[in-house]
């Protein structure tokens, strides 16, 4: 099954400034945009940030719109980056449809986002960094 062509909300090394941005996205997207994930909480990894999703919490992150001519290329690309792949008991990360709310307007969007696996879930909940402003670029 063809997953949808949704857009991707990051909020860790995809965003603007960090690490990932210009290796994954740069040519690739269309437009990006501030955007905030409800539900969820943010962890650090370290070194990478981890979307537990939990009620009350708020992740800043951008709403990430690839090219058409893109997509394919790029969903690759992220699933590899977050070692995803579908249905596998090993993965870091789950690849899921969520709202994201637009910053500018406050429309609701459905986009991807990489959340924790479910055994990494309950690691960070048990012991896990949290990064209490929800925003990786601030969390220094």
């Amino acid at each position: 099954m063809t997953p949808a062509r949704l857009p991707f909300f990051v909020y860790g090394t995809l965003r603007p400034g960090e690490a990932n941005h210009d290796l994954f996205l740069r040519g690739r997207i269309r437009s990006e945009e501030p955007g905030r994930l409800t539900g969820a909480l943010l962890y650090d990894g370290p070194g990478y940030p981890y979307v537990v999703e939990e009620t009350g919490g708020e992740v800043k992150g951008e709403l990430v719109t690839p090219r058409a001519d893109a997509y394919a290329e790029l969903l690759v690309a992220l699933d590899e980056l977050e070692e995803y792949t579908p249905g596998d008991p090993r993965n870091l990360y789950e690849r899921v449809a969520r709202e994201v709310t637009r910053t500018a307007d406050g429309t609701a969007v459905h986009a991807w986002v990489y959340v924790a696996a479910p055994s990494v879930t309950a690691r960070l909940r048990a012991r896990g960094k949290l990064i209490e402003s929800g925003d990786w670029l601030s969390r220094r």
